[in-house]
């Protein structure tokens, strides 16, 4: 009878961590935007060095992200 009740609460468990993981997406997604915009506008006012920089957090950010999307599609 103890089986029932843990598979209700394990599956919320899941849900709570697929929840966290869905917003740390979206806030990483945020930030790769706002990385991305002041990339181009360092590069619009001749920045090319700090732009390329900012290009490069940019790659890093994105690649953390589809890391992050990957794991939360596999939580169970």
């Amino acid at each position: 009878m103890g089986r029932p009740a843990a598979e209700p609460r394990e599956a919320r468990r899941v849900e709570n961590r697929r929840a966290l993981l869905t917003s740390a997406s979206s806030t990483l997604d945020d930030l790769v935007t706002r990385v991305t915009d002041a990339a181009e506008a360092l590069g619009a006012e001749g920045e090319d060095s700090l732009s390329a920089e900012l290009y490069e957090v940019e790659r890093s950010l994105r690649a953390a992200l589809r890391r992050l999307e990957g794991v939360t599609r596999r939580l169970r």
